[in-house]
């Protein structure tokens, strides 16, 4: 089924080395090649669940960035504004996971081939027809020259009138909170949708107060504050009132691409016009999906996945 909404992000897309061992990479010989990039994995996610997905993005003009288009593609996403760039290589980064379960990733992206992408290229014509723009930090912290096409396509949305989400996903490999501050700042006027984890959050305002949190939405009138808190389920602050929603109960295998999902969920159900507590329980089901399966984007669920979790659970609590 054709949706009649369609949303847009802008990002990098990276090839994910998955070791297939455990312990300091160092020490690992064999990886498995994947696809990741946070604003990828939304993209993806939205288009399984049937909604109209648009991709701007820069990738090398080498064989991983073939695989990503392809990849993408193959998806049903949207890749008129994703070129192969020459001279450029692809992003890459490794993950390392510890016999105890933590990890950590190591990136590889420095001159992106996104750093091609100016503020002339994000033309007014592209955000014809679009339901929904969505944003992330990330996109930010990798460039400069990123921060300036971010505030650009906030005006042309402005402009339009079509709703921004946002997702600060501080990467602080990246660049530091004070850098990443400044340039919300200037965002947080424009959002319609802000989608962050406690964590985060609690970085950006140094506080985590209900107080604290409700000023910051009212101060730049962000309407839907949502705030991710994993296991422990979301939170939405709308219109002075607080709704929470626990997360439901699946066997956690991997919590990566877990937000990216949620937010697809939720602007899913932003724009399906859902009641609130339904936005919350349909992104917890979404992100919930994405983490009992190994990947950063194999576990994000198709829309009839997601009903078929959701009427399940309404059947046992009958």
């Amino acid at each position: 089924m054709v949706s009649k909404y369609n949303v847009l992000t802008i990002g990098d897309g990276m090839i994910t080395m998955d070791p297939i061992g455990k312990g300091p990479l160092r020490y690992v010989t064999h990886f498995e090649r994947k696809v990741g990039g946070a604003e990828l994995n939304f993209a993806i996610a939205c288009a399984r669940l049937n909604l109209n997905s648009t991709w701007i993005s820069r990738l090398g003009k080498d064989e991983f960035g073939r695989h990503i288009y392809n990849f993408a593609r193959g998806e049903g996403i949207d890749t008129s504004y994703v070129y192969l760039m020459e001279n450029y290589s692809t992003s890459v980064n490794f993950k390392q996971v510890n016999e105890d379960g933590s990890g950590k990733t190591f990136y590889y992206r420095q001159s992106s081939p996104t750093e091609t992408l100016t503020v002339e290229d994000m033309e007014e014509e592209i955000f014809n027809g679009i339901s929904l723009v969505h944003l992330t930090g990330v996109f930010m912290a990798i460039d400069q020259r990123n921060v300036d096409i971010t505030y650009r396509i906030l005006e042309i949305a402005h402009k339009k009138g079509i709703p921004v989400s946002f997702d600060p996903n501080i990467r602080l490999k990246l660049w530091d909170i004070e850098d990443a501050r400044r340039a919300y700042e200037r965002v947080f006027p424009y959002v319609d949708v802000l989608l962050t984890g406690l964590d985060e959050i609690e970085l950006i305002i140094e506080a985590s107060s209900k107080e604290n949190l409700e000023s910051f939405a009212e101060k730049y009138n962000i309407t839907e504050l949502v705030i991710k808190d994993g296991g422990n389920g979301a939170t939405l602050y709308k219109g002075n009132n607080w709704i929470n929603q626990d997360a439901l109960k699946v066997n956690v295998v991997d919590t990566v691409g877990a937000g990216d999902g949620f937010n697809a969920g939720y602007i899913y159900s932003y724009l399906n016009k859902r009641s609130d507590a339904e936005k919350l329980l349909f992104a917890n089901a979404v992100g919930g999906l994405v983490t009992t399966v190994k990947g950063d984007n194999e576990g994000l669920p198709y829309l009839d996945e997601v009903e078929n979790l959701l009427k399940n659970k309404k059947e046992i609590e009958r």
